[in-house]
């Protein structure tokens, strides 16, 4: 079996993974994903014990036990470059033997569910709603970047969606994902929907300040998008590259978002923190049950 070189996998010399400084035995098999990492702080007093804490840059972690299950809740920062990094490093963690340097034999599947904040671009679906991705679509390009891509997307949704938009040839190509079924049964209350990754909080998601649009209608035809039953209800930053990279490492990933935004009412809640605890409460304890 081929060995990983130190250039392609960075092990610090405290036998931490590079940008998460976490070591293999500091990891939990469920893992809650925030992305700012004050919010690391906020959701810890969800733990009765802790045993591990790190921090390198946006990468904030703390491991310990939420009803004598262990959990690590982990802050991940903004985009899904960031995400790209946070996947591949918790896979090695899970799934490499950093003495030898080569894949373990048995493949651990890790749970990780994002706890996000998001925009609604559905009417109807207010500030405080709990949004459950049952797709995500990436406009993002990273998934783009990795073999076994369209083995893990969903090609016709995606063909729908390219024709749909008249989807320009100068940006990424789209892809959608399918997250975690055994996630969604736990949330099958909550709204459920195809969630949408822009690359930016701005232009990507339809916003203009001083910049107009390359393409002035592109968010109202993302509300007029329609494939059988499911439509595109929110924006956020991170999900596709959470539910593409999950599927191709072999884990169990979802992201679930608080709407914090309404874009087509106009309205945005930015005193949530009460509200995001109660919510990721509920989705550790959910997490927890599979």
């Amino acid at each position: 079996m081929k060995k990983i070189e130190p250039s392609e996998l960075v092990i610090n010399n405290d036998g931490s993974v590079f940008h998460l400084h976490i070591r293999p035995d500091q990891l939990a098999d469920n893992v809650l994903l925030v992305g700012d990492p004050d919010r690391v702080d906020l959701l810890r007093q969800l733990l009765t014990r802790v045993e591990h804490e790190s921090k390198n840059r946006e990468f904030v972690s703390v491991t310990g036990y939420f009803n004598n299950h262990k959990v690590t809740i982990l802050s991940t920062g903004i985009g899904t470059d960031n995400i790209d990094i946070v996947m591949n490093e918790l896979d090695a963690l899970a799934n490499i033997d950093f003495n030898k340097r080569i894949p373990k034999k048995e493949h651990k599947s890790l749970r990780i569910l994002r706890l996000g904040t998001s925009g609604a671009i559905q009417p109807g679906i207010e500030p405080g709603t709990l949004v459950f991705s049952s797709y995500s679509a990436g406009i993002d390009g990273l998934l783009n970047w990795y073999a076994g891509r369209n083995q893990v997307s969903d090609l016709d949704l995606e063909k729908a969606f390219v024709t749909h938009m008249n989807w320009p040839s100068g940006l990424a190509a789209p892809y959608f994902v399918r997250n975690s079924e055994s996630l969604e049964k736990q949330f099958h209350d909550a709204v459920l929907g195809i969630t949408l990754s822009a690359p930016g909080f701005y232009g990507p998601q339809g916003r203009v300040i001083r910049l107009p649009l390359a393409n002035p209608d592109y968010l109202s035809k993302l509300m007029s998008f329609r494939y059988g039953p499911l439509k595109i209800l929110n924006f956020e930053m991170e999900g596709s590259a959470i539910a593409g990279l999950s599927k191709l490492l072999g884990h169990e990933g979802a992201t679930v978002c608080l709407i914090i935004a309404q874009r087509d009412s106009k309205d945005m809640n930015v005193d949530y923190k009460d509200l995001m605890l109660e919510k990721a409460t509920e989705a550790v304890e959910r997490m927890l049950i599979l």
